[in-house]
């Protein structure tokens, strides 16, 4: 981030001075310990970027300040603003607060169980609450108050919602009005860029109509992320929309190393999933790599502080409440693939996702998932994935889990202006940059061994 965070701003769940971090979703600016926190709770609780170290696209940073100046923080701590809740002894944490379990337990409160937040009156039918949330956002979109959308996205209201007597979404409102920060939070909360109105237009085309050029190059931008990140996780270059190419599919040089049967069974199975399926794998596969990232930068900037321990480390994919017990299982094993399988994983989305896109899927069964899951997982493993293998239950485990090493992250440095042509990355580029990783890794091990030591 070029700009640099003015003094007075503090951590939104601590208040502590100099919040290094965001968390997206929420529109809050948040410290170092209580970042720890949030990592825990998984993407569909907090999204959490650092505000230097990771790349910001500039209109989603600008909506995330706008919401933190506009005391966003409110929405989520409305009953503790009341002079009554300080009767009832319930109180925010504070600097001097430990992680655990006070700061841990406040922030699990206040965005997990979302504890303080103004309730509306019961209804007998939620779906109608619901309904009336929606339609006003939809109405509220058009304007620049971002903390009101907010507000209502908070109470239930859906991003994605169809108008059913306007034909369209609020997003195409959004769009229509070139209320670029206001899309921005409709796309964190699920809005999709693609979506067609009654008469057949997305909000790209909206967007187009009203001359609001940005807008509609960043709804493109929003509307590839997913397989951007998988690119750029890779290789660290992305397609250049505005000319037309929507995907970059780096390939391993020596190819003979995806020759194996378990590889091609993989890759077939993974061409048989139905649209749907495909998604949610490809969906947990972007969590994956968010998570990988989010820990490299964490670990990188915490300068040798006392909180690079087990404890504050994020081992594999928290369990997501809305998803089944399989599907989270499958996205924990996730975190078992070391960075050639991973990689091989992420290539083979890419390049299905491409194929869809041009054409029509082959159908398939939800138990290819798992099989994907397991033959890629068994494709250069020495030890085979036992099925009575007890799966992870929980993020906040004290178990002692090692972190597998993360997927290449070659020539991150280089321009993004640079050639984005589907170059292969050549597997001495991969293993030079993997084995840089391997070290980073092993020096972070000990590290932790030494801080072990002084704790005793």
């Amino acid at each position: 981030m070029s700009k640099r965070l003015r003094s007075s701003e503090v951590c939104a769940d601590c208040s502590g001075p100099d919040p290094s971090w965001a968390s997206v979703n929420r529109g809050t600016f948040i410290c170092d310990e209580c970042c720890s926190v949030h990592r825990s709770l998984g993407r569909h609780i907090s999204q959490v970027r650092h505000l230097k170290h990771t790349p910001w696209p500039p209109t989603l940073l600008q909506m995330v300040e706008t919401l933190y100046n506009n005391g966003a923080n409110s929405i989520w701590e409305h009953s503790l603003l009341d002079p009554a809740s300080i009767m009832s002894g319930r109180r925010k944490a504070n600097p001097q607060d430990k992680v655990h379990p006070n700061k841990a337990e406040f922030i699990r409160a206040k965005y997990q169980m979302l504890a303080f937040v103004h309730r509306l009156p019961c209804r007998d039918d939620d779906s109608v609450t619901a309904k009336d949330l929606s339609k006003q956002l939809h109405s509220s979109v058009r304007t620049g108050n971002l903390e009101t959308c907010l507000r209502l996205l908070s109470l239930g209201a859906q991003a994605n919602f169809f108008h059913p007597e306007k034909g369209n979404t609020p997003l195409h409102v959004a769009s229509k009005a070139g209320q670029i920060l206001q899309a921005e939070l409709l796309a964190v909360y699920g809005a999709d860029p693609g979506t067609q109105d009654s008469s057949g237009k997305t909000p790209v085309d909206y967007a187009r109509q009203g001359g609001h050029h940005e807008l509609a190059e960043r709804l493109v931008e929003i509307q590839y992320e997913l397989t951007d990140r998988l690119a750029f996780y890779l290789c660290g270059r992305k397609p250049d929309h505005k000319n037309g190419q929507h995907f970059i599919i780096p390939q391993m040089a020596d190819s003979s190393l995806d020759l194996s049967e378990l590889a091609k069974a993989a890759k077939k199975k993974l061409q048989s999933l139905s649209n749907h399926l495909f998604e949610e794998l490809a969906m947990d596969v972007y969590d994956e790599v968010d998570r990988r990232e989010t820990d490299a930068v964490w670990l990188a900037t915490q300068n040798h502080s006392t909180l690079v321990t087990e404890t504050t480390v994020v081992p594999f994919l928290p369990v997501n409440p809305e998803y089944s017990s399989t599907r989270n299982q499958g996205r924990q094993k996730l975190a078992r693939f070391n960075a050639h399988e991973f990689a091989t994983l992420v290539i083979d989305i890419l390049s299905d996702a491409k194929r869809r896109q041009q054409g029509s899927p082959l159908s398939g069964s939800k138990d290819n998932v798992e099989l994907i899951l397991k033959t890629i997982s068994n494709q250069h493993s020495v030890e085979s994935q036992d099925n009575d293998q007890p799966d992870y239950d929980s993020v906040a485990s004290d178990e002692d889990t090692d972190l597998e090493a993360t997927a290449s992250k070659a020539n991150r440095q280089k321009s993004l202006d640079s050639d984005l042509s589907d170059g292969p990355v050549t597997v001495q580029e991969f293993m030079e940059v993997k084995n840089a990783l391997v070290a980073s890794e092993a020096k972070i091990q000990q590290l932790m061994k030494l801080l072990g030591k002084d704790a005793n």
